[in-house]
């Protein structure tokens, strides 16, 4: 809410307010009072580990972690599905998660320019379709490790990530941990 007045007020600190929190050496900062929770969490695991860092979330009520940033939270129209925009694209996108789906299978999808598909794209989700598109992977994935017993290579085949690899990639990227480790972490049961 007040990104332009910080960066007036202090314009030599670079301000990312997507972020629920950043970490830039001894300083951590949050973007809010429920992401003063996601970085103390963030520094337990840091110096103590997942395990110590999943017992004080437990112990707090609260989820050990939390993807996305404040933009999750910005308000934005939601398109009618029926409308000319990206909706039903990115319906039919969540429907073949596991196939290759680029910029421009989409777009042709749509019936958009590619151009025309991204900025519209953006517009409506507030991500651009890579983005959004890897979200729904790892979103799927994650699903799938708390509910299946599928291996790694599934999981990441099922997805659409691709490879072990490239799903244990993604996941230390966005959550911290690798497929296993959540999957032990979050299994239901």
């Amino acid at each position: 809410a007040f990104a332009d007045t910080f960066r007036a007020m202090f314009p030599a600190v670079h301000l990312d307010e997507n972020l629920l929190f950043v970490e830039d050496g001894n300083i951590c900062t949050a973007a809010g009072l429920a992401a003063g929770i996601d970085v103390c969490l963030h520094i337990i695991r840091a110096d103590h580990g997942s395990e110590i860092a999943n017992r004080a979330a437990r112990y707090c009520v609260v989820p050990p972690w939390r993807e996305g940033g404040q933009s999750q939270f910005i308000e934005r129209q939601v398109p009618d599905p029926g409308s000319d925009g990206t909706a039903p694209t990115r319906a039919w996108a969540l429907r073949h998660l596991e196939r290759e789906l680029d910029l421009n299978t989409m777009a042709a999808h749509a019936r958009m320019s590619v151009r025309t598909f991204t900025r519209r794209f953006k517009a409506e989700t507030g991500l651009a379709p890579g983005a959004w598109l890897l979200r729904q992977r790892l979103r799927h994935a994650k699903r799938l490790l708390e509910t299946t017993d599928l291996s790694v290579d599934a999981v990441a085949h099922a997805s659409g990530i691709g490879t072990a690899a490239s799903l244990r990639h993604h996941m230390r990227g966005e959550l911290g941990v690798p497929p296993l480790a959540y999957r032990k972490t979050f299994r239901a049961g």
